[in-house]
């Protein structure tokens, strides 16, 4: 089974035609490939501008994001919130966050994004007010009660993505070859799919994500 959803070529040919990455987020990128162990979960160059893209055209005034790793991902959200707009950002691992803090003032994004640090599921009920913009990233085991965590929390029209939707191609193997994370986001896809409460899309970018709107 391949393990990448769009040929390598395709996404060399899809990069060059997109907007450059910025010098900042550029070097961010470098040095997570360079010093951070599992450096393939960064949301990169292309994955990037589509965050930013979304985020733009949505203008939120508050970003929730489940999973920080390096902080790529936070920079390319920040960059479409609305004046005065705020990213809270969650994640287990306060060891990368001297490297996230730096990139976020050289960015000129760390007055947006505020970092919490420890489980989502007792993070998330202390973070005041709705949200206009969640993006998942995080342990795949729990992305179903993230979005029901979430749910109730954003308005009708607001957007969730999740990320690794079609995790390396295997969500569409026969049960039993489906690894543990697999069957998890799998269970997820299928929970969403019968939600009557959101629309949904997948986008076979990357790993895939998962554009969700509430109705």
């Amino acid at each position: 089974m391949q393990h990448t959803i769009t040929p390598d070529p395709i996404n060399y040919y899809a990069e060059q035609y997109t907007t450059p990455e910025n010098q900042v987020q550029a070097a961010l990128n470098r040095e997570t490939h360079a010093n951070v162990r599992g450096s393939q979960m960064i949301s990169g160059h292309l994955q990037g501008m589509v965050l930013e893209m979304l985020s733009c055209m949505i203008r939120p005034k508050q970003i929730l994001e489940l999973g920080t790793y390096t902080g790529y991902s936070a920079i390319s959200l920040a960059k479409g919130l609305q004046d005065g707009g705020k990213l809270h950002t969650i994640d287990i691992d306060p060891y990368l966050q001297e490297m996230r803090d730096n990139y976020w003032q050289m960015s000129g994004m760390s007055n947006k994004i505020v970092q919490h640090v420890g489980e989502a599921s007792a993070i998330i009920p202390k973070i005041k007010g709705d949200f206009d913009l969640v993006f998942i990233d995080a342990d795949k085991k729990n992305y179903g009660l993230y979005f029901d965590m979430v749910i109730d929390r954003i308005p009708s029209g607001a957007f969730m993505i999740a990320d690794n939707v079609l995790f390396q191609g295997e969500v569409i193997l026969p049960q039993e070859q489906q690894s543990n994370t697999s069957l998890h986001m799998h269970d997820f896809n299928k929970k969403i799919a019968n939600d009557n409460r959101v629309e949904q899309v997948i986008m076979p970018l990357r790993d895939g994500l998962m554009l969700i709107r509430k109705k």
